[in-house]
């Protein structure tokens, strides 16, 4: 297992960021990978720890956390092979589980890492990045064709609704188990937030683009634009495929209910994102608009889905961005009531965050700050935020309020979980935990199952609903 001494003989070497005054100029994925020697290196730091708590996802403490992959990634076996050079048969290992490792690989914030040994009392591995240079380098070399190529056809037919990382997951395993299937999705380009809800600078379309390509010419069949029980029928779908797996996601944005809501100007981060990747894919990725140039945005919520906003209006040229955050400021190191394995809930500072401060030379987050209300011209367009701080309680403190200029308001509280409407459609009243529902012939996977969570969950439930419908179609060989 990799160098029993390497963590070491080598420091820990993320893959490096490109400079702030560079990137915010363009649309390009952020990061720069390391040379294949350096990544070596990076793969020797895993060491014989005996018990790998990295490839195992479990919930700690009080936020229910996952630290650990919950896909069961083989992550010590690939990155022993990666160490010894041997990297087809890494990207074998690492394809035996996680069908979109390209994704994980760029998206995804590593609670592997988090639960790495050697993040005890060190750094931990660089699993996220060794990932991506796996599957990256396994593209380069034609190698992911011939994993995901059916050994033969069963002739069951399997419909999944929804392309986003459990739908793509599912329809890759099907195909690769033999079934015939088909993606069913209701916007104009399929992955669902991959494509829509993650900014191109963290996630390229392109390489989006190349396993769905990849998954047409492996035979899976593509339909955009069609909203199942509106284009389609639902008595068509029951007809037509054997088995039907939905994997719609939680894509039901949290509102807020305050004065002024109704206003132009505040919009779900969702539905901003989309607008941004749809720009850059109409006009390219060298080039950044200015369409926010001069304004003043204000984007409630934190998280990913509110960094990667303030990156993408500091590149639409916002003249300031700012970030409210109704919790308050987490601790610059590890409290021991949140001890290893446990995800840290520590500070860091996001991408975006870190471009807005060298545009506007300030920090960017405000916490401890609820938002009390909005503004808005004559006409009806927002121009202010008011907020006022809160205690530990949530509670408003007296005296502390304040109006914040505001022409774009972007609303990124998180989601509340799936549309409702499709579900209804089937006569689906449960939905149990091996992804089955009171329908025999109608699973659920992802997002539209457990609700708001990581892009790796997704892809795990997907695969996992995937053989469960494998398993219950060849037993009807049997019968």
């Amino acid at each position: 297992m990799a160098d029993p001494f390497g963590f070491m003989k080598y420091p820990r070497k993320d893959n490096l960021y490109r400079n702030v005054a560079e990137r915010i100029t363009d649309w390009h994925e952020l990061q720069v990978p390391l040379s294949a020697e350096e990544r070596q290196k990076q793969a020797a730091r895993c060491m014989n720890c005996g018990i790998p708590f990295c490839h195992a996802g479990t919930f700690y403490g009080e936020q229910r956390a996952a630290s650990g992959c919950p896909n069961d990634n083989l992550i010590p076996e690939w990155n022993d092979l990666l160490y010894q050079g041997l990297e087809q048969a890494a990207f074998e290992r690492l394809a035996r589980t996680n069908p979109l490792p390209e994704m994980t690989g760029r998206v995804c914030p590593a609670p592997c890492e988090k639960g790495c040994t050697e993040s005890l009392n060190g750094d931990g591995v660089t699993i996220h990045d060794n990932e991506r240079y796996i599957i990256d380098t396994a593209f380069e070399n034609g190698w992911v064709k011939a994993s995901g190529e059916p050994v033969e056809r069963t002739g069951f037919k399997v419909a999944i609704v929804g392309s986003g990382p459990a739908g793509l997951s599912a329809a890759w395993r099907l195909n690769q188990l033999g079934h015939l299937v088909t993606v069913y999705e209701r916007s104009d380009r399929f992955g669902g937030l991959l494509m829509y809800g993650i900014p191109n600078m963290k996630l390229d379309k392109d390489i989006l683009q190349r396993r769905i390509d990849l998954m047409v010419e492996l035979g899976i069949t593509f339909v955009a634009d069609t909203e199942v029980g509106v284009d389609v029928t639902v008595k068509e779908l029951s007809e037509t495929f054997d088995r039907i797996i939905l994997c719609t996601g939680a894509g039901v944005p949290r509102d807020l209910a305050v004065t002024g809501r109704h206003l132009q100007g505040i919009q779900f981060a969702v539905d901003y994102l989309t607008e941004a990747t749809k720009d850059v894919l109409k006009h390219g990725k060298d080039a950044t608009s200015k369409k926010l140039a001069g304004k003043h945005v204000v984007v409630i919520g934190g998280g990913d889905t509110g960094n990667d906003c303030v990156g993408a209006a500091i590149r639409q040229g916002a003249s300031s961005v700012k970030q409210l955050e109704i919790t308050p400021a987490l601790p610059e190191d590890r409290p021991t009531t949140n001890p290893w394995p446990e995800y840290p809930f520590v500070a860091k500072l996001g991408y975006g965050q870190e471009e807005a401060a060298f545009v506007t030379g300030e920090a960017v987050s405000r916490y401890s700050t609820s938002t009390t209300g909005f503004i808005g011209a004559e006409r009806g367009q927002v121009i202010a935020v008011e907020t006022v701080s809160v205690g530990t309680d949530f509670q408003p403190i007296t005296g502390t309020e304040q109006v914040l200029k505001a022409d774009l308001v972007l609303l990124a509280m998180g989601f509340t979980g799936a549309e409702q409407a499709l579900f209804d459609r089937f006569e689906i009243k449960e939905i149990y935990d091996d992804y089955t529902t009171n329908n025999e012939r109608v699973l659920v996977a992802g997002d539209a199952k457990r609700g708001p969570s990581l892009v790796i969950w997704g892809i795990r439930e997907g695969r996992k609903a995937a053989e469960k419908v494998d398993a219950s179609l060849r037993a009807l060989i049997y019968q």
